[in-house]
């Protein structure tokens, strides 16, 4: 959802002859709301003149370029490559002019997510009124003297190097944020202040605050920015990521022990990253799912992320179509609790996973993994479009619950194009169902790089995800991977073409074979592009089957067969040579 929020601002001349302030706020175009919402309040310098035209060029260029930055910068980053761009250009007109021109104070506020984040230079404040208490949260950069108090230390364009103050804090429903200059907030005490900001609209609160100063005898110009928050929108990345880097890792918890009101029944997981808890409601005894970080990885920074990177991007999904394929996340605990650690809290589904069948049955026809392989492509070709990549298919990540829905569990490596940099760069997933390309294959004409070439490995595609499937497909009908497993200390080899399954099963049909033989092919090129055409010709069968994809030349599957033929012809005639200079007669 987006923000809902209440803005007004008053900028006045007062006694003096003309306007050196300026305020304004921008709220996000149709596609940017991730960027959230930006206001600001500069007070132009009067020595030295051109203040006005300070404060409003740096307002201006403020407000616009802010949505020209990339979404994945954290806001500060944002902010202050902004603003010292604004400073370097008002700094190089003043180098060889004194007394310097062209100078301004600067508060701006930026609301993104669930947090806030301020940025502030001069005497102009920000103040936060939040269940009834003012708050502060700007300090004066002024001479600490009765009679130097309107001379500034820091200002936009003063100094080469500017040093801007940056606060950032939680959002809350009821929230309202004021930006005031010199001329209101000095004249009127926290009181005063306070009274004005209760019980009004942001636009006229602006009003009431900039005409108590004008009553209380304020010879500046005055000028009041109050923004009201009246909804928040989902937690963003951001707001994940400072959850994660500021909640404690909870120890590792036992049977009947209890966490936020949260009572664990039983391990579901350890596999010395996450560990993942079956827990009850204290007060419903609804089942939950926790996930946590392993107390060993408690100050692992990186792994904090990841985690919340899965976090972020689980809400994210909810509002998407896929939602229906994937495990509800809670945003907090359900009994009204604030969350004392962190974890993740999953809906728990009662059903078993794919790779639980396998163990369970001795063998799955191939009508049952043809429709558990539909409802997985279905729900991978909305991931996909939604431009995430899940990176860790394989049947203990696929869930059949007990209502027929097919679910996708586990979005702690899945690619979404703001995972952490470290994540992005690990070889994630597991060994048996990782794509050739991933390894480093590559088919070429008559020739494959090396797997040892680490040059040569691919970031996952869709395609890698599909590849999975297939490798999952295929072990649900014969109990056997298509090239080996492969241990996760060991390298993926392809080597040969994989055996038709229905050598291993006799009942899978020959057009299962193909789709089967085309889904996990050596070469990327005979694979199938995307979900939707892996699961057309799932449903076309044999009605319009495909054809088998060729097989693949001796020398594509071993770049070094042709040495290998040579140093065993050159060891042939080698010892005939021998035998003929031994036993031949002279």
């Amino acid at each position: 959802m987006a923000f809902e929020l209440d803005i007004g601002y008053v900028s006045l001349t007062g006694s003096k002859d003309h306007n050196e302030d300026f305020c304004g706020a921008m709220l996000p175009q149709a596609g940017q709301e991730g960027m959230g919402a930006i206001a600001a309040v500069a007070d132009g310098v009067s020595s030295g003149g051109m203040g006005a035209e300070a404060a409003q060029t740096t307002v201006i260029s403020l407000l616009r370029d802010y949505y020209g930055t990339p979404e994945t910068w954290d806001t500060t980053v944002a902010l202050d490559r902004i603003i010292a761009a604004q400073n370097t250009w008002l700094a190089g007109i003043n180098r060889r002019r004194r007394p310097a021109m062209g100078l301004c104070t600067l508060t701006a506020l930026v609301l993104r997510g669930q947090t806030y984040s301020l940025a502030h230079v001069g005497d102009s404040r920000a103040y936060l009124l939040r269940d009834g208490a003012l708050t502060a949260l700007t300090h004066d950069h002024v001479v600490q003297h009765p009679d130097f108090k309107h001379q500034l230390l820091r200002s936009v364009g003063a100094e080469d190097r500017l040093v801007v103050d940056y606060v950032q804090g939680d959002l809350q429903i009821g929230d309202v944020f004021v930006l005031l200059t010199d001329g209101v907030h000095g004249e009127l005490s926290d009181a005063r202040l306070r009274d004005l900001m209760q019980g009004q609209g942001a636009q006229a609160t602006s009003e009431a605050l900039t005409e108590a100063a004008l009553k209380a005898g304020s010879r500046d110009n005055v000028s009041a920015l109050v923004v009201r928050v009246l909804g928040l929108m989902d937690a963003n990345l951001q707001d994940e990521n400072r959850a994660a880097q500021s909640l404690p890792i909870p120890p590792r918890l036992k049977t009947g022990q209890a966490l936020d009101q949260l009572r664990v029944t039983e391990l579901i997981a350890d596999n010395g990253i996450n560990l993942i808890y079956k827990v009850v409601d204290a007060t419903s005894q609804r089942p939950y799912a926790l996930k946590t970080l392993h107390p060993h990885r408690a100050h692992d920074q990186q792994e904090r992320a990841m985690l919340a990177h899965e976090a972020w991007l689980a809400k994210r999904m909810q509002g998407s179509r896929v939602a229906d394929h994937l495990v509800h996340l809670h945003a907090a605990p359900p009994n009204g609790h604030t969350a004392t650690a962190f974890y993740l809290l999953y809906d728990w589904h009662v059903g078993e996973t794919l790779q639980q069948m396998l163990y369970r049955q001795h063998q799955i026809g191939p009508a049952q993994a043809v429709t558990l392989a539909s409802q997985a492509l279905r729900a991978l070709g909305r991931l996909h479009r939604q431009g995430v990549i899940h990176r860790d298919i394989k049947p203990a990540n696929l869930h059949q619950g007990d209502d027929g829905v097919l679910r996708l569990l586990d979005l702690g490596v899945a690619l979404s194009g703001r995972e952490p940099p470290a994540m992005r760069a690990l070889h994630a997933g597991t060994p048996s169902y990782i794509n050739p390309e991933q390894w480093g294959y590559q088919a070429k004409a008559g020739s494959a790089a090396s797997a040892n070439d680490d040059a040569a490995q691919q970031l996952p595609t869709a395609q890698s995800d599909l590849f999975a499937l297939g490798v999952t497909l295929y072990q649900l009908l014969t109990h056997r991977l298509p090239y080996g497993e492969v241990l996760p200390y060991q390298v993926g080899r392809y080597y040969r073409d994989p055996t038709p399954p229905s050598r291993h099963n006799p009942q899978v049909p020959i057009w299962l074979d193909h789709v089967l033989q085309k889904a996990v092919a050596r070469d990327a090129r005979q694979r199938f592009e995307t979900a939707e055409e892996f699961l057309l010709a799932l449903e076309r069968g044999a009605s319009r089957p495909l054809t088998a994809p060729s097989a693949s030349p001796l020398i594509a599957r071993d770049p070094s067969a042709l040495w290998k033929l040579a140093l065993g012809v050159s060891l042939l005639f080698n010892v005939l040579l021998v035998y003929w200079l031994l036993f031949l007669p002279k």
